[in-house]
Formats: structure tokens, sequence, C-alpha cells
């Protein structure tokens, strides 16, 4: 069977979502790569069907998100707190362990078949960390990764780390979900009632936090246009 690799990425920008529709969105696109995939394979003219790959961005209203590993011990709030705070909580099929999703933040999913870039999960989950470290950099923040704890972090190794971007992702059949969280105008007081990633010694911050600035909508736009400049570069990739 002839292969070639696909890097184009088709951008969708879904704006505010709710959690679940947004998963359910990902499963579809995830299930009809997979679907291209099994029927490349049964093949017998050996012509490939390219696979196509998704950037997705969107913002979710207050959601906590438990990952497949996680302890439910993490979430500090009970029921009737989450209904104070307009908040929900969701059990999920990634990795990693309890976050949170809201206003003021920047979600991507990326929903890729690996097999047209590097089937590596450690390396992908190494690169989306470069685009951030690459995007906040424009703003004279330096970007770190911390050892055995995913996402972009500050000040690694001080006593007062602060994690900027969470991420988890899940893999099938080397085709991803799920993505990352840039924490923008984002309000970091809905940490508080979580022990963010199940870390419990380091903290959280945003873009505003750290410029000690609220963005604007066309500033948060401008980032998105980095986030999606530095993906074609890490990932060698175009967007359409």
């Amino acid at each position: 069977m002839t292969t070639t690799q696909n890097r184009t990425l088709l951008f969708q920008e879904l704006g505010l979502m709710d959690y679940q529709p947004a998963f359910d969105y990902q499963q579809k696109l995830m299930n009809e790569i997979i679907d291209r995939k099994l029927s490349n394979r049964d093949r017998t003219d050996n012509i490939f069907e390219e696979t196509p790959n998704y950037l997705l961005f969107v913002e979710h209203p207050h959601v906590y998100t438990l990952g497949k590993s996680g302890d439910e011990h993490n979430m500090l709030a009970n029921a009737k707190k989450l209904e104070e705070i307009g908040a929900s909580l969701v059990k999920t099929n990634r990795g990693g362990d309890i976050t949170y999703h809201g206003y003021g933040q920047i979600v991507g999913y990326p929903v890729l078949d690996l097999d047209n870039f590097k089937s590596d999960i450690h390396l992908y989950m190494r690169n989306l960390e470069e685009v951030i470290i690459r995007v906040i950099a424009e703003y004279g923040l330096q970007g770190e990764r911390s050892e055995g704890e995913t996402g972009v972090w500050l000040d690694v190794g001080k006593p007062y780390a602060r994690k900027i971007c969470a991420m988890g992702v899940k893999t099938s059949k080397w085709v991803t979900m799920h993505g990352f969280a840039l924490n923008v105008n984002t309000d970091l007081r809905y940490f508080e009632y979580i022990i963010a990633c199940g870390i419990k010694d380091k903290g959280v911050t945003s873009l505003q936090r750290e410029l000690e600035r609220s963005f604007s909508p066309d500033e948060t736009l401008e980032v998105k246009e980095k986030i999606k400049k530095y993906f074609c570069e890490v990932f060698e990739a175009q967007i359409c």
C-alpha cells in the first residue's frame, strides 16, 4: 500500500461550547479518522486515502474535568459548592488528573492522525508544550517543562513554580483527541476548588496575572493566531 503524510490542518473555531458537545464532536472526528485508517488497511488496490487532521479552538463555561486515572479526592468542592459557583464536574477519557476549564481560557483540541506526523506520543506531548512555550515567549515569559509533570510552567524548580498551560490527551490507533488549555484571562479562583492536575505544591497562573493586564478580545485573537502559527512551525504543518 502506497502511503503519504497529510500535514494539512483543518482549523475550526467552535466558540463558546459546553464540554460534552465538544467532547462528542472530537470523538466523532476521531472515529471518522480511525474508520478511514482501517479502510485503508483493507484495500487491495494499493491506493491510499489520506486521513484528515483537525485543530479545534473552543472556550468552555466553568467545568472541572477528571481524567481516566484521576483521583476524585483532588476535587475539593462538594455538589453544593459546585452549584454555588456555577460549575460542573465531568469524568472524561483523557490522561492526567483533574483540571479546570472556563471563560478566558483558550482550549485547543488537535484531532490528528499521528501517522501523518510521527507515531510517538512522548514527542507529540513535547511538541504541544513547545508550541505554547514559543507563544508565551512573545509576551516575555520563559515557559519551561517540569519533569514528570506535563504542561507549560514558569519558574520550574523554585518555590513559586506555576503552570500556565495544562495538557492531557487520549490516543487510539495513533489518532489524538483532547489537548491543551492556556490561561489567558482565566479567573484563577476556580483553581482553588481543586488540586490542579493532582499536584499539591505548585500554583497556577495566566497571561493576565503574569503581565498584570487583561487581554481584550482582539488581543486574545492575537494569542490564538500565534498558537496557530507555532503549531504549524513545530508540527511542520499548514492550516486551511
